[in-house]
């Protein structure tokens, strides 16, 4: 078995190996592959492991012997699905690998928000870009000049309560929050203190409101300014999910009308964001560069996991398989 990797960077900079690959086959793993380099790397490949890259309908036409794409993420809309699925391709993806990654970045993303640690880290070391700092200058034991707030008793919202969405709901528990959450799941199916009601009451009743849905045509725009106008003025929209689930655009909008606290995103609708990307100066918006699920712990998981999918199909009993 062949097996191409086409983008293996972000998942293994070099703290990781993929020497095991060679137990299941010749292998060729490159850091990072254009679109237009994929049929030149990969067309006689068996196996195709790729993370970002696209992998459209017209590309596995063109590789005759290609009978497995395994996605390096959860999300697996790079793959042409129905496309695989007609040319007998198995795909597979990479669940719940960094469930407690990106809830735990949910609330670094919320604290900071709420509490603005880097803020004041950065604004109050002794020496600030020359100047003393300005808690220094200070007549009083502390300083600060902005709003500090406790999460206790507030509302946090949840969109999708998967894995994910379910570990930032007893995240919120534990804090002392109050949980509201659209799922389909049922009533008696949430934990206590959790409590289901339709959408647009999460986004209206919510202190905070963090989005955890796949990126679907029906969640395309899920927030856009109808659902931001619901919001209260003082509350905070966080999103770790996929960037398109937001309307940059509207969101934007409402922060610099003031209709939002805040907004703290750890993914954009285009990534790496251009210079027009409408967040990107915007008020009160903190942005991460979409590292939720990049914490080490995960990585190694998201890493084992693939091997034992691929390994799963080499034996004839593939898992994980979402087409």
């Amino acid at each position: 078995m062949k097996i191409v990797v086409l983008d293996g960077y972000t998942l293994n900079p070099g703290d990781l190996s993929w020497e095991w690959l060679g137990t299941l086959g010749e292998y060729q793993v490159f850091d990072r592959t254009k679109p237009s380099d994929v049929l030149s790397r990969a067309s006689d490949a068996d196996a195709l492991l790729t993370n970002k890259v696209v992998v459209t309908a017209e590309m596995m036409s063109a590789m005759p012997k290609l009978k497995y794409i395994g996605v390096l993420a959860t999300g697996y809309n790079v793959v042409d699905i129905s496309a695989a699925r007609q040319q007998g391709i198995v795909v597979t993806n990479i669940p719940a690998y960094s469930t407690q990654s990106v809830a735990q970045h949910v609330f670094a993303l919320l604290l900071e928000t709420t509490n603005r640690v880097g803020y004041y880290a950065a604004e109050n070391t002794s020496v600030v870009g020359g100047k003393t700092s300005r808690w220094a200058l200070s007549e009083d034991f502390t300083w600060r000049d902005t709003p500090l707030t406790e999460l206790s008793g507030k509302t946090m919202g949840i969109i999708g309560m998967g894995r994910t969405g379910s570990s930032v709901a007893a995240l919120s528990l534990a804090f002392g929050m109050k949980v509201v959450c659209f799922t389909s799941k049922s009533q008696l199916e949430l934990t206590s203190g959790m409590q289901k009601a339709d959408i647009d009451s999460v986004f209206s009743c919510s202190d905070v409101v963090s989005l955890h849905c796949p990126l679907t045509p029906d969640t395309f725009h899920l927030v856009d300014a109808r659902r931001l106008a619901l919001m209260k003025p003082t509350s905070i929209l966080i999103n770790t999910s996929r960037g398109p689930v937001v309307d940059e655009e509207a969101l934007a909008a409402a922060l610099r009308t003031n209709a939002l606290r805040a907004a703290a995103v750890d993914v954009l609708g285009e990534e790496p964001p251009s210079a027009s990307c409408p967040l990107l100066t915007a008020p009160r918006c903190y942005i991460t560069p979409h590292i939720a699920w990049a914490t080490a712990e995960a990585r190694a998981r998201l890493m084992d996991i693939c091997r034992q999918n691929l390994e799963a199909f080499a034996s004839g009993k593939p898992v994980c398989v979402v087409n």
